[in-house]
């Protein structure tokens, strides 16, 4: 006679620890071996019953308690498999979910066939990568790919700025005006903004606030001022 699964599930809200317990006695293949309403308890619980599969809620008693738990878990007990339940289907959150070694997810309130389905699909390591699960993790990768591009493509672009441009660039974040920018400088209103186009024209803007913006996501002022004090 083939063994249960052994299934221990970690969810702050009672009513739905309860739900999937009803769910699973149901099915003679599976075995409910523990519940958990925190991560602590998760991971005391996983160590103390060894569970096959752990349903894992991504949020309970922070936003981060079920990656914690399954990163945690999995580096103690690297055999054992977590699905992960979420009310929302937030990309990022997922993302890290599957980072920290998670096989699946779930919605919470899926149909009683999905939840068992996805329990057994993870202990017999046939968990699929479903097109829902496929899709946010091509749209993560493409967000951080662009990102990455975003990031050295401004840096390629600053290296072709001149110290004026810098210099403009720099004021402007402090929010001088641009006629206190040609006292500074000791420049006339229309050579001032002849370099202001050439920045915007560089980096492909309409907006020298854009501009700033940009440079601000990179800490590249603060990079400049750090470099004048040395």
């Amino acid at each position: 006679m083939e063994s249960k699964i052994k299934v221990l599930v970690a969810e702050d809200i009672k009513s739905i620890r309860k739900r999937y317990c009803s769910i699973f006695a149901k099915d003679p293949s599976i075995i409910v071996c523990g519940t958990a309403k925190n991560g602590y308890e998760a991971v005391m619980l996983a160590a103390l019953h060894k569970p096959d599969v752990i349903l894992m809620d991504l949020e309970m008693e922070d936003k981060e308690a079920g990656i914690r738990a399954t990163r945690e878990i999995l580096r103690q007990f690297p055999d054992m498999k977590v699905v992960v339940l979420t009310v929302y289907e937030e990309d990022e959150m997922i993302f890290s979910a599957f980072q920290a070694g998670a096989v699946d997810y779930l919605i919470k309130n899926a149909a009683p066939s999905e939840i068992v389905n996805a329990v057994k699909d993870a202990y017999h390591n046939r968990s699929p990568i479903r097109p829902a699960v496929a899709e946010k993790i091509r749209r993560e990768f493409q967000r951080t790919k662009i990102n990455e591009y975003n990031y050295l493509n401004n840096i390629r672009i600053l290296l072709q700025l001149t110290h004026t441009e810098i210099d403009i660039l720099d004021l402007l974040a402090q929010g001088k005006s641009r006629k206190e920018i040609c006292d500074i400088r000791y420049v006339e209103m229309s050579t001032l903004k002849s370099q202001i186009h050439s920045i915007l024209k560089k980096f492909g803007k309409d907006s020298i606030d854009d501009v700033i913006d940009t440079l601000n996501q990179y800490n590249v002022f603060e990079a400049i001022h750090s470099l004048k004090k040395k």
